[in-house]
């Protein structure tokens, strides 16, 4: 992100994705309907209610507009307080692709009331912390500061989604801020490799395009262009102002409506409608042998957010887990891909992912390997992915269940990082998910139902590939293909 920072307290944003840690320790679930689980239906909210935790509230108000408000309060004397729109990339097409990262540069650098310089003093002044960020599928803006700043929080947060100039001196200033940050992320192998997987498994719809965009059009998108995908998408239902800490929600509604209660009604015409993503098992291949290491991700085709099989898929991904030689360890380890991968010395480091979007998702791997050792650890991956449509145990199962609540609830600590839970789950759901009715929607994973939806998604299914690097031993796309049935030593 390219918010400037006055004495570094106006905290610039990393451009984050949605396919990291956070991302993929974030439960999904059916909403508002039973799980069905191998043919045993789960009535996760009953079970649910049986479990007594000491934890706030969320509470969840509409307004007339469609913007909604949720809040929990933990009596902390600090809060965060953000707004959640379901506006990315993804509702960009291939002229303007770019211009909702663009618009969040556009974000801090003035408005109607405030110059740049004002809005960074009066940050600083209160001790505050001002962020944003763009992922595919959401744009986020966000505040953290004293309780007792609420109001002055929500306030400017208001005041730069609605109000911002949008100068063309600007404007052009910020063309060069993301050049530069392009230059920076093709620096960073992740992020490319990750690029290119969403480019051949997404290819020619949008979620494959990138979330910068293409230089062409970070060097030709003008103040026409984020004007019209401010009124195009910054409508009231799609929308939340979500917080978390020391906040009164009864404070934050009034906050809300006095804010956003008539401006965002004014914005008039229809939401534009989720484009469809299509998914297609390819590859793309990026061979450079002056590189030290090659870098590869596959994956296939999981679900959206929403669909019953989500949980499933993510304790499959907790048991693939991940492995780094820093780690210093291996052959102890509790995950079987780990155990084989320090033995053999197969690669430097792998990560297993669960990435989500509304309607789609990739579920798979990504690892870094010395160039003579490609194949084998490729072979050794995909024997790993038939072993949990066939024989996973349910020690495994359970041992991963236990990782995965425990990591779901390490990730809630913090008023920031309980108040993106809620926006995200806001938008994703349509309401907050318990606490305990997650834990009773992954208590009812077993080996048998872990076996099931992996032979469903996993077991002889056409991966996407993306790899970079020196990889002449990589296998051709067809030998991978053919492995993604049962392998025979």
């Amino acid at each position: 992100m390219a918010a400037a920072a006055a004495r570094g307290l106006l905290l610039p944003a990393a451009r984050r994705r949605l396919w990291g840690l956070a991302e993929r320790l974030l439960v999904g679930g059916a909403v508002g309907r039973s799980l069905y689980f191998g043919g045993n239906r789960l009535r996760s909210t009953q079970a649910a209610t049986q479990v007594v935790l000491n934890v706030p509230e969320t509470r969840v108000t509409r307004l007339d507009n469609g913007l909604r408000v949720a809040s929990e309060d933990s009596g902390l004397s600090t809060c965060t307080v953000g707004l959640w729109i379901d506006a990315g990339s993804r509702y960009e097409n291939e002229k303007n692709n770019g211009t909702a990262h663009f618009l969040e540069h556009m974000a801090f650098k003035g408005t109607k009331k405030r110059s740049q310089l004002d809005l960074e003093l009066e940050i600083e002044n209160m001790g505050a912390h001002l962020n944003a960020y763009t992922s595919r599928e959401q744009t986020v803006y966000y505040a953290k500061a004293f309780s007792k700043d609420l109001p002055r929080a929500v306030e400017i947060l208001a005041d730069i989604i609605q109000n911002s100039t949008l100068g063309e001196a600007e404007i052009e200033r910020e063309r060069g801020v993301i050049l530069r940050e392009m230059q920076e992320v093709e620096t960073n192998l992740q992020e490319v490799v990750f690029d290119y997987l969403h480019a051949t498994a997404y290819q020619n719809t949008a979620l494959g395009r990138t979330i910068l965009g293409p230089t062409e059009n970070i060097k030709s998108i003008n103040r026409k262009d984020l004007v019209d995908y401010i009124t195009a998408h910054y409508k009231g239902p799609r929308i939340v102002l979500a917080a978390a800490g020391g906040v009164s929600h009864d404070e934050l509604l009034e906050l809300a409506k006095f804010h956003f209660g008539d401006s965002l009604s004014t914005h008039k015409g229809e939401i534009p409608a989720l484009p469809p993503c299509k998914f297609t098992g390819s590859e793309i291949r990026v061979r450079d042998d002056k590189m030290p290491l090659a870098h590869l991700a596959v994956a296939v085709e999981a679900v959206g957010w929403a669909h019953p099989d989500t949980i499933c898929l993510m304790v499959a991904n907790t048991l693939i887990g991940n492995w780094d030689r820093s780690f210093g360890g291996g052959m102890t380890l509790s995950s079987k891909l780990a155990q084989l991968t320090c033995h053999g010395n197969l690669c430097h480091s792998f990560q297993s992912f669960n990435t989500s979007y509304t309607d789609t998702g990739l579920w798979g791997i990504y690892m870094v390997c010395e160039p003579a050792t490609i194949a084998d650890m490729l072979h050794v991956v995909q024997k790993e992915w038939m072993r949990l449509c066939t024989s996973v145990t349910e020690s495994e199962v359970a041992r991963a269940k236990n990782l995965l609540k425990t990591n779901m609830l390490l990730q809630l600590d913090g008023s920031t990082p309980i108040c993106e839970d809620i926006g995200r789950q806001m938008l994703c759901y349509n309401r907050r998910i318990p606490i305990p009715e997650l834990e009773a929607r992954i208590d009812a994973v077993n080996a048998e139902t872990i076996q099931e939806v992996c032979t469903k998604y996993i077991y002889d299914k056409s991966p996407a590939l993306a790899a970079v690097g020196p990889i002449e031993q990589l296998p051709e796309f067809n030998q991978i293909r053919r492995n993604m049935c049962w392998l025979r030593d």
